[in-house]
C-alpha cells in the first residue's frame, strides 16, 4: 500500500464497514429493505479501492491518462464511474508526488467530482510551462467531459425512474379498481394477469419510492387472492403455479447458503427476495411453510455475511441498548392518555429524570448515534406539544366556561329583586342545574364567580322566605311538614289495609303543604322519605317520587314483600340519594374547607354507585331465575 493513499484508505474502510454493519443487521429480517442498495454500492466502493490499490498504485502519468481515456470510450463507462474516480484520484496523488520529486511546488488542485469546469490544454503566452502542465491540462479536460456526459446520464436515469414511479402508481390504482369491483373472476382473472406483467415489466422506481410502492402493490395483491371471491379451479391454478416458482427460489436460496462466496451469495440472494415479490400467495396451507424454508436460508447467508462486519465495542453497545431503553420509556409516556394537569405534571418531571439519565450515557455506535438521538429528541418533543396542546385547550374551555357562567351569573342577578316567587323560584333552580353542568373556570375567578351567584340567588330566595302571606309562607310550610314527618315517625303499624290508606293519608298531607325554604329543602324531604320507607316499605313502589307533585300509587295490599321488591326499593332510594349527593356537591364553595366537604360527599357517591351496581347485579339474578322457573312450569 503506498503511503500518500494509506490515510484515505483506512477512513474509507472504517465508514463503509460501519454503513455496511447496518445494513446486514436489517437485512436479517424477512423483508429485504431498500437500503440493501446503498449497502451494497459500498461494498462495490470498497472492493474498488482494494483494486486500485494493487492495479494503479504503480502506474505511471501517461498509463493513468491511458486508462481514463479507455474508461470514457467504453459502452459501459457510465456504469463505472467509481473507477472513474479511483483512477483521478490516482492520477492526482502521481502528479503531487512527480512533482515534488522535479523540486516543483507539489500543491496541485484536484478537479471537484461535483463541478464541471472548462480546462484549455494550451500554453498561455510568454508563459514558462511546467512540463506536467500539458499532461495535467489534457486529464482535466477529458475527466470534465466524462463529468458532463455523467450527470447528463443521472439526469436520464433520475427521470426515467420519476416515470416508472407514476407508471407503478396508476398500476396500483388500476389492481386497486380491479380488487373493489369483485366482479365475475373470469374476467378478473386475465386482468389481474395482464397487471402483473405490466408491473414486472417497469423499471425500477426512486429508492424513497421503492418500499411505500412495493407494499401498496403487495396489499393488493394479498387482497385479489384473499378478499374477492375468485374462482377456485382458476386460483388453484395460480396458487399452484406460484408454489412452483417459490419451490424453485427455495432451493437456489438453500444452493447459496452453501456458497463459499459469502458477497456473491448475498448479492444473489436480494434479487431472488425481489423475484419472489413479483409472485402472488401460494395456497393457505403451505404460505407458512414455503415462506419458512426460503427464510431459513435467507436467515443462513445473512448469518455468513453478517460476520464480516462484527467487532463493534461492548460499551457501545451496551450504550446504545441503554439509550434505545429510554426512547422505548419516553415513547411509552407520550403515547399515554392524559387527562388531568396533575398527570402532566407528574409526567414532566419523569420525562426531565429520564433526560439527566440519558446525559450520563456515553456515545452508542457511530452509525446509530445520530438515529437514537433523534428518535429520543422526537418522543421528548411528542410529549411536551401534547402538554402544550392540551394547556392551550384547557385554557379555552375554562374561558368559555366562564363566559357561560358570567351569561348565568347576569340572568340570576336580574331576577334577584323579582316577587314573582313560583316563576322566578323554578327560573333560578334551572339556573343553578346549569351552572352544575358547566365545567371549571380559571383557578383565580372561580370563587369570585360562585360567591357572585350565589350572593344573586340568595338574595332571592331570603326575600322570598321573609314572605309573611298565606301563600308564600315558607317557614310556616316547614314547620308543618316538620310535625307531618313527626307523625308519620310515631305511627304504629296496624294492617296492610290500613297501612295502606294511612300512607296515602300522609302523602296527600305532605303534598298539600307548600314549599319551604330554599335552604331546608333537601333535608326535609330526606327526612321525609326516610320516615315513609321506614313505616311503609312497601310506599310508592314504582310510583313517582315521595312528596312530588301527583297521585301516588297505592301499596299492594294483602302481598309480603319479597326480596326482590325490597331490592328494586333500595335500588330506587339509592339513585334518589345518589341524585341528592350530586345536586348538593355543586353548591360548594372553592375554599380549603369546602374541597374537604366535596371529597367526602363524593366518597358518599362512589360509594352509593357501587352499591348500586351490586343491587343491579342481584336483581339481574332474580329475574333470571324467575323466566327460568316460568319456563320449566
Amino acid at each position: 500500500m503506498s503511503e500518500e493513499m494509506k490515510p484515505e484508505v483506512v477512513e474509507t474502510v472504517v465508514e463503509t464497514a460501519d454503513v455496511a454493519q447496518e445494513q446486514s443487521q436489517e437485512a436479517a429480517t424477512p423483508v429485504v429493505e431498500e437500503a440493501k442498495d446503498t449497502l451494497e454500492e459500498v461494498k462495490e466502493t470498497l472492493e474498488e479501492v482494494k483494486e486500485t490499490l494493487v492495479s494503479f498504485a504503480d502506474k505511471t502519468l501517461a498509463e493513468l491518462s491511458a486508462l481514463f481515456q479507455s474508461l470514457t470510450e467504453s459502452e459501459d463507462r457510465m456504469k463505472r464511474s467509481k473507477e472513474a474516480e479511483a483512477l483521478k484520484s490516482a492520477f492526482y496523488k502521481r502528479l503531487s508526488r512527480e512533482k515534488a520529486e522535479a523540486g516543483e511546488d507539489a500543491a496541485v488542485e484536484e478537479p471537484d467530482a461535483e463541478t464541471v469546469e472548462e480546462v484549455s490544454a494550451e500554453p498561455v503566452e510568454n508563459e514558462v510551462q511546467s512540463p506536467f502542465a500539458a499532461i495535467e491540462a489534457g486529464f482535466k479536460s477529458l475527466y470534465n467531459e466524462y463529468k458532463k456526459e455523467r450527470a447528463e446520464y443521472n439526469r436520464q436515469l433520475d427521470a426515467e425512474r420519476e416515470g416508472n414511479l407514476v407508471t407503478k402508481q396508476a398500476i396500483i390504482e388500476d389492481l386497486k379498481a380491479l380488487v373493489e369491483e369483485q366482479g365475475d373472476m373470469k374476467d378478473a382473472f386475465p386482468k389481474f394477469r395482464e397487471i402483473q406483467n405490466r408491473w414486472r415489466e417497469t423499471g425500477p422506481v426512486p429508492q424513497q419510492n421503492y418500499r411505500d410502492v412495493n407494499d401498496t402493490y403487495q396489499l393488493y395483491v394479498e387482497k385479489f387472492y384473499d378478499l374477492v371471491q375468485i374462482n377456485r379451479e382458476l386460483r388453484d391454478l395460480d396458487f399452484r403455479k406460484n408454489l412452483e416458482a417459490k419451490t424453485g427460489f427455495c432451493e437456489q436460496a438453500e444452493s447459496l447458503a452453501e456458497s463459499e462466496d459469502v458477497v456473491g451469495a448475498f448479492k444473489e440472494l436480494q434479487k431472488l427476495h425481489e423475484q419472489w415479490k413479483e409472485f402472488g400467495p401460494v395456497a393457505k396451507e403451505f404460505r407458512d411453510s414455503i415462506w419458512e424454508r426460503f427464510r431459513a436460508a435467507t436467515a443462513v447467508v445473512n448469518k455468513k455475511y453478517q460476520a464480516h462486519f462484527e467487532g463493534l465495542k461492548e460499551q457501545q453497545v451496551q450504550n446504545l441498548e441503554a439509550k434505545t431503553a429510554l426512547c422505548e420509556k419516553v415513547e411509552a409516556i407520550a403515547a399515554q392518555e392524559i387527562k388531568s394537569s396533575s398527570e402532566w405534571n407528574a409526567l414532566s418531571k419523569e420525562i426531565v429524570a429520564i433526560q439527566g439519565e440519558w446525559r450520563k450515557i456515553g456515545f452508542a455506535t457511530r452509525k446509530d448515534n445520530q438515529k437514537v438521538y433523534d428518535r429520543f429528541r422526537a418522543a421528548c418533543d411528542a410529549f411536551f406539544s401534547r402538554k402544550r396542546d392540551y394547556y392551550n385547550e384547557f385554557k379555552d374551555n375554562m374561558n368559555d366556561n366562564m363566559s357561560k357562567k358570567l351569561a348565568i351569573i347576569e340572568q340570576a342577578e336580574a331576577l334577584s329583586g323579582s316577587t314573582d316567587w313560583k316563576k322566578t323560584s323554578d327560573t333560578l333552580i334551572e339556573l343553578q342545574k346549569q351552572w352544575k353542568e358547566i365545567g371549571a373556570v380559571p383557578r383565580k375567578k372561580s370563587e369570585q364567580l360562585w360567591k357572585r351567584f350565589r350572593a344573586a340567588c340568595d338574595a332571592f330566595f331570603n326575600e322570598r322566605d321573609k314572605q309573611g302571606r298565606p301563600e308564600n309562607d315558607y317557614y310556616g310550610n316547614l314547620k308543618a311538614k316538620r310535625a307531618l314527618i313527626e307523625e308519620i315517625e310515631a305511627y304504629v303499624s296496624a294492617d296492610a289495609e290500613a297501612d295502606a290508606e294511612a300512607a296515602r293519608g300522609f302523602a296527600e298531607r305532605w303534598n298539600a303543604i307548600g314549599f319551604v325554604p330554599f335552604k331546608e329543602k333537601e333535608a326535609v324531604q330526606a327526612a321525609y322519605r326516610a320516615a315513609m320507607q321506614a313505616k311503609f316499605p312497601d310506599f310508592n313502589r314504582g310510583g313517582r317520587r315521595e312528596g312530588g307533585r301527583g297521585p301516588v300509587r297505592e301499596p299492594r295490599r294483602n302481598a309480603p314483600l319479597t326480596e326482590k321488591d325490597r331490592l328494586t326499593l333500595k335500588y330506587n332510594q339509592l339513585q334518589q340519594d345518589i341524585q341528592t349527593y350530586e345536586n348538593n356537591i355543586g353548591f360548594f364553595g372553592l375554599s380549603k374547607g369546602a374541597e374537604q366537604l366535596k371529597a367526602q360527599m363524593q366518597e358518599r357517591i362512589d360509594a352509593a354507585k357501587a352499591d348500586l351496581r351490586e343491587l343491579e347485579a342481584k336483581i339481574r339474578e332474580m329475574v333470571s331465575q324467575e323466566a327460568s322457573q316460568d319456563q320449566s312450569e
